[in-house]
């Protein structure tokens, strides 16, 4: 038997040792990760618990099926029984029919205002990253005094401006809050990205300064604010649940949403803590999942943390 190495082997051996780009090796440590797994199980189950509930409930939300029981107890609120597996709520809805579709409210809000945070933060980065000067300074200075204030303090205040508290108004002032965060970390990115080789290079050969920020430093600039959108996610559904819970969410109770279901119960949680404990249970497993994912996602495509 011959002791060289085979022009197959030798092929097979370069292909490999080549190297891999960061979104490879990012996923193939991702699906090793039993914390990315658990908290995308989390996430996909609570999306398609979102996207079904309308199909899942087995009651109309909004219906009080169970306002008989209460009437003839003395406003008593029903329990779980055949048919109502957790019981009715304040005013004899059925439970779980609201837990099911106030998931979906709950995803609305934090999904719809991650999207307003994210593009408003991408206004803003990009103008400081690639402007510089007066311009980032005057960015900069807005984003540090939105960030000295506390996130849920500041988000209580813009809601509390509003008349007429929504649904919307609630989106509006928890995606405000999370604009700051976004662009901090795209300028951050941008500048990074201004003295690398490619854009240097492009700057030489008299690309025009648009053409270097759109196609060369914002594209290569994404990455850090996509993942750090999955962890907003979790802040912005807290968030929200808390202004819902103190009563500057959607006034009209026959659409569930999950803060406003904590708030509702307040006044009976010492006689029927379960009313309070099933959407704050919700609430925390999908601010885990959401942090869960964000975290190990951070970190895989971290070019640090690469072997």
């Amino acid at each position: 038997m011959a002791l060289g190495v085979t022009k197959k082997e030798k092929i097979d051996g370069l292909a490999e040792s080549a190297g891999v780009s960061l979104a490879a090796s990012a996923w193939k440590r991702l699906r090793r990760s039993p914390v990315f797994l658990i908290g995308a199980t989390i996430i996909g189950i609570f999306v398609a618990l979102s996207l079904l509930s309308p199909w899942l409930a087995p009651h109309n939300p909004s219906e009080p099926m169970l306002i008989e029981q209460v009437v003839k107890a003395r406003n008593e609120i029903p329990p779980p029984q055949p048919g109502h597996p957790l019981g009715g709520d304040l005013q004899g809805r059925d439970f779980l029919s609201r837990l099911l579709v106030g998931s979906q409210q709950t995803l609305i809000v934090g999904v719809g205002a991650t999207l307003i945070g994210l593009a408003g933060g991408l206004i803003l980065g990009t103008l400081a990253g690639a402007l510089g000067g007066w311009v980032d300074s005057v960015v900069m200075r807005i984003v540090d005094v939105m960030l000295s204030l506390p996130s849920l303090l500041l988000a209580f205040s813009i809601a509390a401006m509003f008349a007429k508290p929504s649904q919307f108004t609630v989106i509006l002032a928890v995606s405000i809050v999370q604009i700051p965060v976004f662009a901090r970390l795209l300028r951050g990115s941008m500048l990074a990205q201004r003295h690398s080789d490619h854009v240097l290079a492009a700057t030489a050969l008299g690309v025009k300064k648009n053409a270097i920020v759109f196609r060369h430093m914002l594209p290569n600039s994404l990455s850090p604010v996509i993942v750090q959108s999955t962890l907003v996610l979790a802040t912005a559904i807290i968030e929200a649940a808390a202004l819902s819970f103190l009563g500057l969410g959607n006034p009209d109770d026959r659409i569930p949403e999950w803060g406003q279901m904590l708030g509702d119960v307040q006044n009976v949680f010492d006689t029927h803590p379960h009313l309070a404990a099933w959407p704050a249970v919700c609430i925390i497993i999908v601010a885990l999942g959401f942090t869960l994912m964000g975290e190990t996602l951070r970190e895989a495509l971290d070019p640090k943390n690469r072997r």
